[in-house]
């Protein structure tokens, strides 16, 4: 399916500590159309990714999470995907899928931790998050974590990303 046309992506940069380069941001357009095309998932849409710190994504864990430490990515969908249909109804004014906040300095951080590459561990991060802006949430029982793991690893792997 040809996405150029189906799907922007907003770009937006508030740390400092590690570069933004054209090349990362293909990697996580690549990484969200892996994701969309695994679930089918077929309307216009738009998504916001925003590069942080570990400060800047552990003030936003505790004003919307309560919990006051940093994290590595933050998902926040703007629609409710339970109901009747698989998709919301999506017009002009109504693309958006969400929002995705990653902390680069904890994606190289975890990166080096899981000895794997930084694009890998920021891919995968994506992956996940566009999970959950499409729905699926690890942290409501344990088959639904299953579920959800299941669908990275197989994104991973589609994109050639997966661990040996």
């Amino acid at each position: 399916m040809n996405r150029k046309m189906k799907l922007k992506i907003y770009f937006e940069n508030e740390q400092d500590k590690l570069p933004i380069t054209y090349k990362l941001k293909m990697l996580i357009r690549e990484a969200v159309e892996a994701t969309l095309d695994f679930e089918d998932y077929r309307n216009i849409c738009e998504v916001s990714v925003t590069f942080t710190d570990n400060e800047g994504i552990r003030e936003l864990n505790g004003k919307f999470r309560q919990i006051d430490r940093p994290t590595d990515v933050l998902s926040f969908p703007l629609f409710d995907f339970e109901g009747s249909s698989d998709e919301p109804p999506v017009d002009e004014m109504m693309n958006m899928l969400g929002d995705i906040v990653i902390s680069l300095e904890r994606a190289k951080e975890q990166a080096d931790e899981y000895g794997h590459s930084f694009e890998r561990e920021v891919a995968f991060l994506t992956v996940h998050s566009m999970l959950h802006l499409l729905g699926y949430d690890h942290e409501t029982g344990e088959e639904d974590d299953k579920n959800m793991r299941a669908r990275q690893s197989e994104i991973m792997d589609i994109m050639g990303l997966s661990i040996k």
